[in-house]
């Protein structure tokens, strides 16, 4: 068992630095630019022909907040090569695993994050947009400024919880053919028959790279909170 742990600890990690991370940071961070443009559309008061742009991004979040994340892994990559437009797709969609994988999970968190960062602008005072709005600063002045500085530190907490998720799902990639972790895992196991040592080894894997996110997720909480006294 010990010799088949040496052995697999090395692929693992390669796989965790080469694929699980790096796919888990890029989604995130097309995530958040999603969710933030998402979150701020949906808490603008515009009226008239804006509503029908509202109500496309809500259905947005609704449709991925509504469906399992695998179902969406396969509808993008195993679904969109069907999706033939005459003129345009003749052939389908083709892309790649990772490429496939970085856009289904980009957008499931656009889709949780903006109702995360919704709920944190939501949070802020309707005095300060008075405020703002008195000594001469434009919509996108107090927003930039006043709005969502206030709001990040509300969202930190939720949006870490939703990093570390991210961390976790992206073993589902591993059913689209992305050779991250978990696939190796799955791999090694059915070379050597040793199911149980290598899910627990990966489990374990996973276990130290959320604990280590979770240390960072407090350091982060302090650093913004560290101009609030307590009474």
């Amino acid at each position: 068992m010990w010799n088949l742990i040496q052995t697999s600890l090395p692929q693992l990690l390669a796989a965790a630095f080469q694929y699980t991370v790096p796919l888990a940071l890029i989604s995130f961070f097309f995530g958040l630019l999603i969710a933030l443009a998402t979150a701020l559309i949906r808490s603008s008061k515009q009226g008239g022909a804006f509503k029908i742009v509202k109500w496309i991004f809500s259905f947005y979040v609704w449709l991925f907040r509504s469906t399992p994340l695998l179902v969406q892994l396969f509808i993008v990559f195993f679904g969109l090569p069907y999706l033939k437009i005459s003129g345009v797709f003749p052939d389908g969609i083709k892309l790649d695993p990772f490429v496939a994988g970085v856009i289904t999970f980009s957008l499931n968190t656009g889709a949780y994050a903006s109702e995360t960062i919704r709920a944190s602008i939501s949070a802020v005072p309707e005095g300060q947009w008075e405020a703002g709005a008195a000594i001469g600063m434009t919509k996108y002045q107090v927003v930039r400024r006043i709005i969502l500085p206030q709001a990040l530190r509300v969202a930190i907490p939720p949006l870490s919880n939703s990093f570390i998720s991210l961390v976790k799902d992206t073993s589902l990639a591993a059913s689209i053919t992305i050779v991250e972790m978990f696939e190796v895992s799955q791999q090694i196991a059915a070379q050597n028959y040793q199911p149980m040592v290598m899910y627990t080894l990966v489990a374990a894997i996973y276990a130290v790279i959320t604990t280590v996110l979770t240390y960072l997720q407090g350091y982060l909480e302090k650093v913004t909170n560290k101009h609030i006294t307590t009474p």
